[in-house]
């Protein structure tokens, strides 16, 4: 009898009894994706990372670059084949310059999930229109579209241009949750006959987080809240607002 390495044990066993047995072990030892920490059927639920976390709280800022230059640590071992922006805005956001892949916070996202399912994991905001490349910034690529950031448009200070459609003036809160049972039942028995499409996944889990977000999203959005001093610190002008914005968001 020879003696098999791991590697070949492995790759020998890839089906039948020794793929099981490798399954149920993995998921006894908590290795498995489905048994990490939270609900594995909600994308979004929070899950325990693999090492202790030093952040609590990352935001990216992008804007006014040039104004800030002389204060910014530069890593200029760090270069990019192509100097022309969009290439640059891909590789800064998602790690490269040509290809579709996800971006920071989609995989973020797609790792940790959120410990607040009533808004948005992953927020992107852009005072007056969107950048160049618009959403392949925050794309999720070929991860489930429900890790794609959300865009907000910070120009307005009310929470309901903030967000299109956060209220809904037809039908009280009740009712919406009945049609929205219904919409869920028929989405599930289409998505059953499309072999899960993942498309039709990400605009149920869409709806879902969308109604959860009528209860807190209004408040969080709204700086009108904050402290006479709190908005005299932060400054005037669209992006003091989105930095003030970020900030509530990661504090909820």
């Amino acid at each position: 009898m020879f003696p098999v390495s791991r590697r070949d044990m492995l790759g020998q066993c890839g089906v039948g009894m020794g793929l099981l047995g490798l399954q149920a072990l993995l998921g006894d030892s908590g290795l498995l994706a489905a048994e990490a920490k939270g609900d594995s059927t909600n994308p979004l639920a929070p899950k325990a990372p693999h090492f202790a976390p030093k952040a609590k709280r990352v935001i990216h800022l992008f804007a006014k670059t040039a104004a800030h230059i002389d204060d910014i640590c530069v890593i200029r071992s760090m270069h990019a084949d192509v100097p022309n922006h969009e290439p640059s805005f891909l590789l800064m956001n998602t790690g490269e310059s040509r290809l579709v892949r996800p971006s920071m916070g989609s995989w973020v996202t797609y790792g940790l999930g959120t410990e607040n399912q009533n808004l948005p994991a992953y927020v992107a905001m852009c005072p007056g229109g969107m950048p160049l490349l618009e959403s392949q910034n925050w794309q999720s690529a070929f991860l489930p579209g429900i890790f794609q950031g959300s865009y907000v448009d910070t120009r307005s200070t009310d929470p309901e241009k903030l967000i299109e459609n956060i209220r809904n003036k037809v039908a009280p809160d009740g009712a919406q949750r009945k049609q929205l049972d219904l919409l869920m039942k028929l989405n599930r028995q289409h998505q059953a006959a499309r072999d899960a499409d993942p498309q039709l996944e990400a605009r149920i889990q869409s709806f879902e987080l969308a109604y959860r977000m009528q209860s807190e999203a209004t408040e969080a959005f709204d700086v009108s809240k904050e402290p006479k001093n709190v908005l005299a610190a932060y400054g005037p002008g669209e992006q003091a607002r989105s930095i003030l914005l970020a900030r509530r968001l990661v504090e909820r």
